[in-house]
């Protein structure tokens, strides 16, 4: 496979599968200098990670990453105090799979035959024939988005020191739209969603706030703390604090497992979304990233301009459209209605609206960067679906058994959220480079 890496000075490699012993994450260009913990990836991996709730997949894996090079292993001299920070090599993360069982296996060897329409069974197959890596549909299932978010939690940590903040949230979903906020009053409620699950996450509170788990434990010590949580899993998963959603909803004023800061809204597609898997279908929607304190002129004309990096967002699986600003909309504008008027005060440039989501001629304009991403319905669903065998290409019915997310848009936006600190910090990483190079006039 050539396509499992992107970036030029932030560059971000990923490889594994579904049911592969894991996936892993190797990036390049993470500066010196770094803190970064296990336990920090592991907050932005616990808002993706199936088995949380109705709303995702029962599989459960628990998405504890291991970060295995690219940080030093101890104070490098006298008087330096670098134990554990990034040394500006190769940075690799490790995510172990620890909930893989025979029966799930037997399930997909039982189905394999017949490719799930909308999904990549049937295309993978026929670039990788029998070697085609089908067991939980491999790379092409939603597991490997785990690499994603690993990796975007470094960069959204470096972005984040250079005043630039990324975040994500569920805009629509099952045809329930959320009202339009602040971006400040969305990003105070995505910061109270990260807290409950981490509150409530009992994965986290095993792994890492028990310590069983440090920076200071060598990866063979962590693996055999990985290898008991493989053993008890389930039994620790069902000691879970129970979750009252009134009582977080009255607290925090969000829904404790549908990040949507409209928690009307929430409510609402959460009640949808199982009203359709009842009924043996699955939905979509839409998520929304923002990115604010982006400075103006970066992107890379005319190839790689930003908005048509974001684009490469349609990377991510179940993605089907990503639109900029006001998106599909301008078709419907006219120039007097779509352009951002600017204007300055007391030496200061502005704009009265926001249209271009933050990009013109692929450049940024010091606005914030608004990008939403189209979530197609699962694949896989109950009822039954026309399909072919495709060993002897003869017309057949596909009984999906395997386990299924009734939605994707519920666990994606954290994808989303990461795919576009990765863009970000890599553009911005050009954009230092490219001025640090402007000749100064005499």
């Amino acid at each position: 496979m050539f396509g499992c890496t992107y970036g030029t000075l932030f560059q971000t490699s990923v490889a594994g599968g579904s049911y592969q012993e894991g996936l892993t994450v190797h990036l390049q260009g993470v500066p010196p200098g770094l803190s970064i913990t296990e336990a920090e990836i592991y907050e932005a991996l616990l808002t993706r990670k199936p088995g949380q709730s109705e709303l995702a997949s029962p599989r459960r894996e628990p998405d504890v990453p291991v970060i295995y090079s690219g940080v030093n292993a101890a104070d490098t001299m006298p008087g330096f105090k670098n134990k554990g920070c990034t040394n500006g090599t190769p940075m690799v993360i490790l995510i172990p799979n620890l909930d893989r069982h025979f029966e799930h296996i037997e399930q997909y060897q039982s189905t394999n035959r017949t490719p799930r329409p909308g999904h990549a069974s049937y295309a993978s197959y026929v670039k990788y024939g029998e070697w085609d890596d089908a067991i939980g549909a491999g790379f092409f299932s939603g597991r490997y988005t785990s690499t994603i978010v690993a990796a975007g939690a470094v960069a959204r940590r470096i972005l984040k020191q250079h005043g630039i903040e990324v975040f994500a949230y569920v805009k629509e979903a099952a045809g329930v739209r959320a009202s339009d906020i602040s971006h400040d009053a969305a990003r105070a409620k995505v910061d109270a969603f990260r807290a409950v699950r981490k509150a409530y996450d009992p994965i986290y509170d095993w792994v890492f706030a028990s310590g069983r788990i440090t920076p200071d434990m060598r990866f063979l010590q962590k693996m055999a703390v990985l290898a008991e949580l493989e053993r008890d899993l389930i039994a620790i998963q069902d000691a879970a604090k129970p979750i009252d959603a009134q009582a977080i909803r009255n607290e925090y004023g969000i829904h404790p497992t549908m990040n949507c800061p409209d928690v009307d809204a929430a409510f609402e597609m959460e009640k949808r979304i199982l009203a359709i898997r009842d009924e043996g279908d699955s939905s979509g929607g839409l998520v929304e990233v923002v990115a604010t304190g982006v400075p103006g002129g970066m992107g890379e004309p005319v190839f790689r301009k930003l908005d048509g990096e974001l684009g490469r967002m349609m990377s991510i699986g179940t993605i089907k459209a990503v639109e900029i600003g006001a998106g599909y909309a301008v078709k419907d504008m006219r120039g007097s209605e779509c352009n951002d008027a600017i204007r300055a005060k007391d030496g200061n440039v502005y704009f009265e609206s926001n249209n271009a989501g933050g990009i013109t001629g692929g450049l940024t304009t010091g606005q914030p960067i608004i990008a939403r991403l189209a979530v197609k319905p699962t694949p896989t669903i109950a009822k039954d679906q026309k399909t072919i065998d495709k060993v002897s290409r003869e017309n057949t019915v596909l009984s999906a058994v395997t386990r299924r997310d009734p939605t994707i848009v519920a666990r994606v936006w954290p994808v989303a959220e990461a795919f576009t600190a990765l863009i970000l910090l890599d553009h911005y990483m050009q954009h230092l480079a490219y001025r640090a190079l402007w000749t100064k006039q005499a």
